[in-house]
């Protein structure tokens, strides 16, 4: 029997909801999803001057600070059911970095760790960028702002991982030309 046939073979089971996240069975496979089918925004922007803005910001899960692209959740708050995934993307990234986008380029769908969640992100491409506010995040975020000149970073990203930060998984789409240079 095939895994195919197996998930079809077997119902979707909810083991424990919180309000973010579900913890479901399907068989012998245990996964997670976002609770209500929520989704993520990722933005990848880069200034005038040539320089990645990406977020610091403590997570939990890791018990660690981690360096990723600005994101947010997709019509999370209370009567944001049906936010554009666009909408929400230049919303979270003045709240998280203080820059507004002229225009979100939607770069398509990804999954971030398919094997274990079902979670699924809309990466966006920030274009003609002006600078609005510090940002920050909202209360309780802590995230810091960083400029890093596209050069220079895996060089930058190096250093944070020797000091111990974690990496996002997404700096691999910023890594990865570098990989593959004969």
């Amino acid at each position: 029997m095939s895994l195919e046939d197996e998930f079809r073979d077997h119902p979707e089971d909810i083991r424990w909801q919180g309000r973010f996240i579900t913890a479901k069975t399907r068989g012998r496979w245990e996964y997670v999803s976002r609770a209500r089918g929520i989704k993520a925004a990722v933005i990848l922007a880069i200034t005038p001057d040539d320089e990645v803005v990406l977020v610091e910001q403590f997570r939990v899960p890791l018990g660690r600070a981690c360096i990723e692209l600005p994101a947010g959740l997709i019509g999370d708050d209370a009567g944001g059911e049906g936010e554009e995934a666009a909408t929400a993307a230049v919303r979270e990234l003045e709240e998280e970095t203080g820059y507004r986008a002229g225009r979100m380029e939607d770069l398509g769908e990804y999954y971030s760790s398919p094997g274990m969640v079902t979670e699924a992100f809309t990466l966006f491409r920030a274009h003609d960028l002006e600078r609005v506010g510090p940002g920050g995040g909202v209360e309780g975020e802590g995230i810091t702002v960083l400029h890093v000149p596209r050069a220079e970073l895996p060089q930058f990203l190096e250093a944070k991982r020797a000091a111990g930060y974690a990496i996002d998984v997404r700096m691999l789409m910023l890594l990865s030309p570098l990989w593959f240079k004969e």
